[in-house]
């Protein structure tokens, strides 16, 4: 239901699996809009990109890395949405498995 009624109001379902749905709004056949929204639907306890967000607030350095990354990225990929995604998985996913295991033992101790 959820899914139909962001599909009915212009969301683009970007990708699915059994536990993720992502969706996005305000690319358009030329390239992205002056407003994008991304909208990330997960299974309650799936919290990668809250590890992500939270690690890139305390590392104000890893984040000026990050907008480094996406700003390179931005004009090669304007029209390929997929291939800006994957040029930034590597990085996206060091920094959340960082997170994770450094938020974890902070829980622990």
């Amino acid at each position: 239901a959820i899914k139909k009624l962001l599909l009915d109001n212009g969301y683009l379902c970007m990708a699915q699996s059994k536990t993720r749905i992502d969706f996005n709004k305000g690319y358009t056949p030329d390239g992205f809009a002056n407003r994008v929204f991304h909208l990330h639907l997960r299974n309650f306890g799936d919290n990668d990109e809250l590890y992500f967000r939270d690690y890139l607030n305390e590392h104000p350095e890893i984040a000026k890395e990050y907008e480094k990354l996406k700003l390179s990225l931005w004009k090669p990929f304007e029209h390929d949405r997929d291939g800006y995604t994957k040029m930034k998985t590597d990085f996206v996913q060091k920094y959340t498995q960082i997170a994770i295991e450094q938020y974890t033992k902070e829980k622990y101790q």
